[in-house]
Formats: structure tokens, C-alpha cells, sequence
């Protein structure tokens, strides 16, 4: 697909030149990436030709290219609303990127509009080259393999004295704020980044999130500001016009076709943490799409169901050790599991729904046991291959020990036979939904 795309460029813009450099990331990381430059003809009362220069991502198309200017010793860079100091190029095209829909031609031909209303260029005096130079060897020790060290202290993932720990949450709706101002109550994040990837100017709860300034949250639809997460929590739900259950699944995996390749880019050492439904097989795409180890893809399953219920046996026996010992396994839902039988506990629990804030606690608590590497034991969603005889690469909710790593050991369960049945039929019905996406 991105030699295709490569291609149309080069037939749009014969001037362009491409090539593979080293760039360096906000973090002080570098890779080798695929990148052209050239210039694009802009009408501003004269015809201009603007240089600019693109990174292609290695996970293009899914991810945005990264997009600077590329100005002589003789031009100035006009910062605006679509051009910051260094000469980086911020587009709405951009932030609302989305693959199949977004090509580099669009995103050229919105950039050549943007510049039309506004000159990101100017020429310089004799006098102020020399300065303009100097801004031009910065820049090109940001994008051409050298960092700077004062910098890097300042835009990278670790503080003086210890850990930094980030957390981004993609999704704006009720869930994913619910998220934020849970994880910030419990104080258990430095910095938390809302990735907000909603369509058009309606903001929501985000407006009144900015206008209330919480301290360390930073909204944003940029994927590069989630660089060095430690826990990526995905709350989004596809909200298209899907007719069947399979239409609404698809949907939701196309949706996270576009997010999970930039998320799992800019933090390459995170703890996903799934929140979108369905968990299960949400989970599983995650963990298809980024390629990160098992154990580093998690999904909320069945923790907060499980909270309850230790929470309601440990009140009706009087006895917390017997509740701390119960799990609910499985599936989210109906389909859900007791792994300690007590048809009272379980009535009590079907009244309790899965809101917004419930669901935001528990990933509250979840991120906490990752961050605090508290080793504590959760009821989540985890690749249970292997597991009660399962074969197929299914995710269902398992007692884990959780840490840093993410999970670090499965419990056990005891054997159940009624239970492993319940489990080895969710299995096969989410295997057998799996097999008819296309991921």
C-alpha cells in the first residue's frame, strides 16, 4: 500500500526525491524511515514553491506521516496555527487521520489549501540568515539522527530522580473520561494524556476537562503526545451505522486499524489496557494489530465484576478470606462465570450494571496494581490458550497476577468441570467470531 501511495506522489509531484534517513524521535529513539521532500506550489498573491519533507511511519497507512518544513538559509518560518518554531507542519488532516480514507495526496493537496491561507515561509534579511541557520542545524538534529540532550530531558518519558508514569486514554466519550478522572482521583499517574478522536469542532466533556484544567491531564487528538505511556487505555467504540453484531465488531476493528500501529509506535513498551467492547475480541485485535507480547495486552474483562463479587460474599459470610478467593471468568455479560458457586452472590450481581464510572474505577485500579507493580491478583482478559483445554487463540477473563510487564503469572483455577464447559464454549463462539473478521 505505501509503495502505491509512493507511487501517485511521485506522478503528482515529479520534483519530489525520496529516500531513507534516520530520524529521531521526541523519546532520543531512531529509526531508519522512508521520506521525500520537495516542493509544493502555493498561489499567496504571488506563486511560491514551498520545500517540504515527509517521514513515512513503518506504520503507514494506519499512522500520519510526520511533516516539516524545509526552509533555504534565506526563509523564515512563519509560526501559525499550522506551523510551530522548528518548522513541524499540523494539519487537521492529520489529527483526523484515517486510514483508507487519508492518502498522502489528500494530505498534500489540504497543505497546499492551509498555506494558500495562510504563507508558513518568509524571506530573511542578510541580517537574520545567520540565525536561521542555526535553527536549521537544529532541526536537522531532530530529524536527521542527532539529539538534543537538553531537550530530550525535558520532551522524553523520565524525570530526574525516577520514574516517570504516563498513561493516555484513547477516547473521548463518558468511558474514557470516566477513565481520566479516575486514574487522576487515585493519583496513581505524573501525566495523564486524553486522546480525543472524535470528528468535527463538538468537543463534549472534553470542553469542560480544558475549561477546569485538571493538573497533569493534556487533551489532544496528536498521537505523538501518548510517546512513552506506560498504560494505553482504549475506551473508543466504533458508532457507525452497523446492521448485524458481526457489522458492529468489524466496525470497531476497522476503527482500530487507524489507532493501535501509532499507539503501539509512540509507546513501544506500554501496557495496553482494552476497555471497548467487546472486550474479548477488542482484545485480541489489540494484540494482532501491535504485536506486542500477551502479556502486555490485557483487557478490562472480568475485573469489575469480580471487585463485586468478592466485595458481596465477603458481606453476606462475614468471612473475607472465602471472598477474596472468588472470580468471575470468561466472558463479559451474560455469558460470565462464577468460580465460586453461590447462587445469592449471584443474583445480587445481575442487578449491577457496567456505567461509565464503574467501568473508569476499575481501570483505575487496574493501572494502578501495572504502575505500582503491586503484583495483586485481577480477574482480566488474557490469551487463554492452553488454559481449561482451550486451543484456539481466544481471550477470556483469568485470574492474573498483575505488574509492570503487565501479566506476570495465570492463576490456576480449580477444576471445575462446569466451569471449564462454560469456558471452552466461550472460546469456541469468540473463535468463531473472530474467523469472520478482516483484520
Amino acid at each position: 500500500m505505501t509503495v502505491e501511495e509512493v507511487t501517485a506522489v511521485s506522478r503528482a509531484h515529479p520534483n519530489f526525491s525520496f529516500s531513507m534517513n534516520t530520524y529521531t524521535f521526541k523519546d532520543g529513539s531512531q529509526k531508519d524511515l522512508l521520506n521525500f521532500s520537495g516542493t509544493v506550489p502555493v498561489k499567496y498573491g504571488n506563486s511560491y514553491n514551498i520545500p517540504i519533507r515527509l517521514w513515512i511511519l513503518d506504520s503507514h497507512p494506519f499512522a500520519p506521516p510526520i511533516c516539516f518544513l524545509k526552509p533555504t538559509a534565506n526563509m523564515g518560518i512563519a509560526v501559525g496555527k499550522h506551523v510551530d518554531a522548528h518548522g513541524r507542519i499540523y494539519l487537521p488532516y492529520l489529527q483526523d487521520w484515517s486510514h483508507p480514507k487519508s492518502t498522502i495526496i489528500g494530505l498534500i493537496k489540504e497543505m497546499i489549501a492551509k498555506f494558500e491561507e495562510e504563507l508558513p515561509l518568509y524571506s530573511l534579511s542578510s541580517s537574520d540568515a545567520d540565525r536561521q541557520s542555526e535553527l536549521l542545524s537544529y532541526i536537522a538534529r531532530i530529524t536527521e539522527g542527532e539529539t538534543d540532550i537538553k531537550s530530550k530531558s525535558k520532551m522524553g518519558g523520565v524525570r530526574n530522580g525516577g520514574c516517570f508514569n504516563k498513561v493516555t486514554v484513547v477516547g473521548a466519550g463518558d468511558l474514557g473520561i470516566a477513565c481520566v478522572l479516575a486514574v487522576v482521583a487515585k493519583g496513581v499517574a505524573d501525566k495523564v494524556v486524553l486522546l480525543d478522536l472524535s470528528e468535527g469542532a463538538a468537543k463534549g466533556g472534553t470542553m469542560d476537562l480544558e475549561i477546569f484544567a485538571l493538573p497533569n491531564v493534556e487533551i489532544s487528538k496528536d498521537f505523538s503526545t501518548s510517546t512513552d505511556s506506560k498504560v494505553v487505555v482504549l475506551t473508543v467504540n466504533s458508532l457507525g451505522n452497523a446492521q448485524t453484531y458481526l457489522d458492529v465488531i468489524q466496525s470497531n476493528v476497522d476503527l482500530f486499524r487507524g489507532i493501535i500501529p501509532a499507539i503501539s509506535h509512540y509507546s513501544q513498551n506500554s501496557v495496553l489496557l482494552v476497555a471497548s467492547q467487546p472486550v474479548e475480541i477488542m482484545t485480541y485485535v489489540s494484540w494482532k494489530l501491535s504485536a506486542f507480547p500477551k502479556s502486555r495486552v490485557i483487557g478490562v474483562g472480568g475485573n469489575l465484576d469480580t471487585e463485586r463479587f468478592q466485595y458481596i460474599l465477603t458481606k453476606l459470610l462475614q468471612a473475607e478470606t472465602l471472598g477474596k478467593d472468588a472470580w468471575i471468568v470468561g466472558e463479559q455479560g451474560e455469558d460470565k462465570v462464577p468460580s465460586w458457586t453461590s447462587s445469592k452472590a449471584v443474583e445480587v450481581l445481575k442487578g449491577k450494571g457496567q456505567r461509565s464510572w464503574s467501568v473508569g474505577l476499575s481501570v483505575a485500579d487496574l493501572t494502578d496494581s501495572i504502575l505500582k507493580d503491586k503484583r495483586k491478583v485481577h480477574s482480566v482478559s488474557t490469551l487463554a490458550k492452553g488454559f481449561c483445554s482451550i486451543n484456539s487463540e481466544v481471550f477470556l477473563s483469568l485470574p492474573c497476577i498483575l505488574g509492570t510487564s503487565g501479566v506476570i503469572e495465570t492463576v490456576t483455577l480449580e477444576e471445575d468441570p462446569l466451569v471449564q464447559e462454560k469456558l471452552q464454549s466461550s472460546a469456541g463462539s469468540i473463535h468463531d467470531l473472530q474467523q469472520q473478521l478482516k483484520l
